[in-house]
């Protein structure tokens, strides 16, 4: 594959050691220092976009390259505001867009064991949900995307909780993430469920960023020569999303 790195820093450079080990062609680069070779022209000599930025920039860049016909990763998070608007404009345009807010296999599992325990669970109003998550300081937002991913999923799947609330006393309808930023955690992910008897946990621990690098690449190579708006469970072929 040829590929457009939009976002460098340390999850672009980490995607660039696997893509290159793989055997794939780094096309184009862009960071704050050189925007100005993000254009149509530049994308389209490249067969997929990953990209990671961040809210300030990430829907321009996706509607850049769904201009230029580009298939487009893109694993930012901290725009979920947007999120239908560019779902729409990526459908309205015939372009390619996936989207996850984490491209490790690993915590793609995690959110399949998350909505079968919220599922499991829902009719036990004894037991209390929460979310931890930790990560390094220069974590731009917080929540992070994927604790955002695990309260929304166990919303969906019961009718206890119907919000989240970050770092703040939670209401009973509310599930409580608390956010800590701790150098160098690449990141940590606990859902609680807590009894007056007993509690239950999951969590995912990710060691370094090379689970999240393989499974955006992953991702581009599923993504080349379709059209719409997927996933990583379409990557990973769940029969569930």
């Amino acid at each position: 594959m040829k590929i457009a790195l939009i976002g460098y820093g340390k999850m672009g450079k980490a995607i660039e050691n696997i893509a290159l080990l793989q055997g794939h062609e780094i096309v184009l680069k862009i960071n704050t220092l050189n925007t100005e070779l993000l254009s149509i022209i530049n994308l389209q000599k490249c067969d997929v976009a990953i990209e990671f930025t961040g809210p300030e920039t990430t829907v321009n860049n996706l509607k850049l390259c769904i201009d230029a016909g580009v298939p487009i990763v893109c694993g930012s998070t901290g725009w979920h505001g947007q999120e239908q608007y560019i779902k729409n404009y990526c459908l309205a345009n015939n372009g390619a867009l996936l989207y996850s807010s984490n491209f490790s296999i690993g915590v793609n599992i995690f959110f399949e064991i998350n909505k079968k325990l919220a599922t499991l669970i829902k009719n036990y109003k004894e037991y209390n949900v929460s979310i931890e998550e930790t990560h390094h300081t220069q974590k731009k937002d917080a929540p992070s995307g994927t604790a955002i991913t695990l309260a929304e999923q166990i919303i969906a799947c019961q009718t206890q909780k119907n919000n989240w609330v970050v770092n703040t006393p939670a209401q009973p309808h509310q599930i409580l993430i608390t956010c800590q930023r701790v150098d160098p955690t690449p990141g940590t992910h606990t859902v609680f469920y807590r009894s007056l008897i007993d509690q239950i946990a999951i969590t995912h621990t990710a060691y370094n960023r090379d689970g999240f690098a393989i499974g955006a690449i992953l991702a581009a190579q599923f993504l080349i020569h379709k059209k719409g708006v997927f996933n990583m469970a379409d990557v990973l072929n769940y029969t569930t999303k």
